[in-house]
């Protein structure tokens, strides 16, 4: 007895879903890339830039009438240390690598759910499983790279004002789109589970 729901997708469905695939593995190529490149640059140990975030600090920007410089507010900017703090090059190092396994997670449970449904079959177990995986790690994931990132951050600023610097970089998360993610990804996980209980109980009349 099968658990799933089989149905023949279109050819128009199977075109699709092959170049979703491979989209899926070109994302996670890019990914790597950029997370071994990131590695790189942090382990070559000087000059490293870091995206900070700062709280009401003011800043002169040559914007003014012929490049005069004119009183800004800084929210975010690149600040390059010549060299990070130990626990900044171990957070500065993590933050790619997380990234990398969020994205890879994601996009593999997400081609192997369109593998399956390649195949004929939508709801069961296994393709719920795989959409919970890839729901609560991409919100997961996308959630702890800014936190080592806040890290790498104050280390850098530290390493450049000789720990002068009196105003902390600050980490500011904005928890609407995370509420948002994971109201969505319950609906798609509920939507997946009832299919499926359905889908068992339709064959249990059989």
């Amino acid at each position: 007895m099968t658990t799933a729901t089989e149905y023949r997708p279109s050819f128009g469905d199977r075109i699709g879903i092959a170049i979703f695939m491979v989209a899926g593995l070109a994302i996670v190529a890019w990914s790597a890339i950029a997370a071994i490149a990131r590695i790189m640059e942090v382990l070559l140990g000087e000059n490293v830039p870091v995206l900070a975030e700062f709280f009401d600090t003011r800043a002169d920007a040559p914007i003014g009438p012929g490049g005069a410089p004119v009183p800004v507010t800084l929210d975010t900017a690149y600040v390059v240390a010549e060299q990070l703090p130990a626990p900044s090059v171990v957070a500065a190092l993590i933050e790619p690598a997380i990234a990398f396994l969020t994205v890879a997670t994601v996009v593999i449970c997400l081609i192997l759910l369109a593998r399956n449904i390649l195949r004929g079959r939508i709801f069961g177990r296994g393709n719920t499983a795989l959409v919970s995986t890839a729901g609560f790690t991409g919100l997961i994931g996308s959630a702890l790279p800014p936190f080592f990132g806040n890290m790498v951050a104050n280390g850098a600023v530290a390493d450049i004002s000789d720990r002068s610097f009196d105003n902390t970089v600050v980490l500011s998360v904005d928890l609407f789109p995370y509420v948002i993610g994971a109201f969505i990804v319950a609906i798609v996980v509920t939507a997946f589970g009832v299919g499926d209980r359905l889908q068992r109980e339709t064959e249990g009349l059989v």
